[in-house]
């Protein structure tokens, strides 16, 4: 047995493309200025206000108040950015399901 090609260990650079490319953009509901909150409910702060047309990246997802919006009713908050979560009832992903995996 003869081994044509050793292969290196992945470097770091490679390890944060790689999570970059799996990371997936989604439309925000046409007309809606969406609340960005602290944690994944109603109950949380509003950290900013999402302007009409935005799109987010999921990194995860988890469980949280259940909402009302243009593409249903969920339970199910995307987190966009660290310590920011929005309704996944106001995000076009195209599921009634999770599309990411969950927040730990």
């Amino acid at each position: 047995m003869s081994v044509d090609r050793v292969q290196e260990p992945a470097t770091t650079e490679d390890a944060v493309t790689t999570a970059a490319a799996a990371v997936r953009y989604y439309n925000v509901a046409p007309g809606v200025r969406l609340n960005v909150r602290s944690g994944p409910g109603t109950g949380y702060p509003i950290v900013r206000v999402l302007p009409e047309g935005s799109r987010v990246a999921i990194y995860c997802q988890t469980t949280g108040t259940t909402v009302t919006g243009p593409y249903g009713t969920s339970n199910i908050w995307d987190n966009i950015s660290s310590g920011q979560y929005v309704s996944d009832a106001y995000v076009h992903t195209g599921s009634d399901g999770y599309v990411a995996s969950r927040c730990a």
